[in-house]
């Protein structure tokens, strides 16, 4: 038991990295558009630029993801990468279908598992609605 806690917090904190980087490169990348971000608000432009981050964030979601099966493989935890990479995104998504499930020595790594998708998503969605809120805030006052 001890062990899986050791494993999953480690795991935690790697995949908050490689989200805080994703966030962190995004934060950079609205920065350095904000003038024209600002500059008129038009609804085809918001448009583009929310689905332009949440694929971005979506991806460093993704590379949280393959952290998980990577791991699953060097424990044993699966034998193939398909499965542990299958686990991995299902349980981190907090879907859990239940057809591929671990075995009893490693529950509680695959808890660690859904708790850290709830982490990693609540970290975007609050970039997220942080970031529209601050663009069409810029933009009201931009308009006055």
């Amino acid at each position: 038991m001890l062990i899986q806690l050791i494993i999953g917090t480690f795991v935690i904190c790697g995949t908050v990295l490689i989200q805080a980087m994703f966030i962190g490169v995004l934060s950079k990348v609205l920065t350095s558009i904000g003038d024209w971000l600002v500059k008129s608000s038009n609804t085809l432009k918001m448009i583009l630029v929310v689905t332009a981050m949440v694929i971005w964030l979506v991806g460093g979601l993704t590379a949280s993801a393959w952290l998980w099966a990577a791991i699953f493989l060097i424990f044993d935890v699966f034998n193939e990468l398909e499965p542990a990479l299958y686990f991995s995104v299902v349980t981190f998504t907090t879907l859990g279908y239940g057809d591929v499930v671990l075995g009893t020595q490693w529950r509680i790594l695959g808890s660690l598992t859904a708790v850290n998708g709830l982490i990693i998503v609540g970290l975007n969605t609050a970039f997220l609605m942080e970031a529209i809120s601050q663009i069409r805030k810029a933009q009201l006052e931009g308009s006055k």
